[in-house]
């Protein structure tokens, strides 16, 4: 209430509103909640039991391998004593829990924000929408996400995968529209001139050509994708992140840097690999 200048102006109850909002969307809409609650625990338990089952020395084999044919010696090296350090500390599981949630948040961040940013790049009315929408999302702190999460799925990973899409599509859109944008005008041109459709422009000429900035935006959701699973430790999420909370909670901060540490290894090979794909779509193009 403010009364300084003599008269009272009404509180905006948009707090009450919001959870107005979350009631009826969780209480007429909870059959597509379980729906997808199920299908999104049924992928995570695969991939995870998947990456569980091979032998700690062969993903680490097979991760060297890949850094080695794509970035070169020295990321293979350190792709070996990172997770070879990640082992020895007996953080290899909840690293798993935590590369599981990673990939399947991301790949469905970038599913929904590439034909997002597509859209926002070929239509200005669309664009001129998103883009405070975007701002939003971006200026809101992380920790917010994690409270609708929890009425529509329940405690645990879902609700983290949840939270992780949504805090991490931004990046993708904005480069998916910003690559597609800066594609030479001369270029369009000279489409246009041939006879080429509006889908054999996109498909053939702009995104081919804005594959580099497009990366670098997939790069940023994985980068913020890591970070928010390690804050959905909050809600029952598995992984690093909950190894950190728990460190918290007991006060061990020798635990916790432990974790730490290996969050800071994982999210090493994830940027140095997602940079090198970016590079090599660069310099092919």
């Amino acid at each position: 209430m403010s009364e300084s200048t003599g008269f009272t102006i009404p509180k905006i109850e948009l707090g009450d509103w919001i959870e107005a909002g979350l009631d009826y969307l969780t209480n007429n809409y909870s059959s597509v909640t379980r729906a997808i609650s199920k299908f999104t625990e049924t992928g995570i338990g695969a991939l995870n039991d998947a990456l569980m089952w091979m032998p700690q020395w062969a993903l680490i084999a097979m991760v060297a391998l890949l850094c080695w044919r794509l970035a070169g010696t020295r990321l293979a090296i350190g792709s070996i004593l990172g997770l070879g350090l990640i082992w020895n500390l007996d953080l290899w599981d909840p690293m798993i829990e935590s590369l599981t949630l990673v990939v399947i948040a991301t790949l469905v961040a970038v599913v929904i924000a590439i034909p997002l940013g597509i859209l926002a790049a070929l239509s200005d009315r669309f664009y001129r929408v998103i883009m405070p929408v975007l701002d939003f999302m971006q200026t809101m702190p992380a920790f917010v996400y994690l409270i609708p999460a929890i009425p529509f799925f329940g405690i645990g990973s879902v609700s983290a995968i949840f939270a992780t899409v949504i805090f991490s599509m931004p990046p993708a859109i904005r480069f998916t529209t910003l690559g597609i944008r800066q594609v030479p005008k001369e270029l369009i041109e000279a489409a246009d001139a041939f006879g080429s459709t509006r889908r054999q422009k996109l498909f053939k000429l702009q995104l081919p050509l804005s594959l580099p900035t497009v990366m670098a935006g997939i790069n940023q959701t994985i980068m913020l994708a890591l970070s928010m699973v390690v804050i959905a430790a909050m809600i029952g999420a598995d992984g690093l992140g909950n190894e950190v909370w728990k460190a918290i909670q007991r006060l061990r901060p020798g635990d916790g840097f432990e974790a730490g540490i290996a969050v800071v290894i994982l999210a090493m090979l994830l940027d140095r690999l997602t940079q090198t794909l970016s590079k090599e779509k660069k310099s092919r193009s």
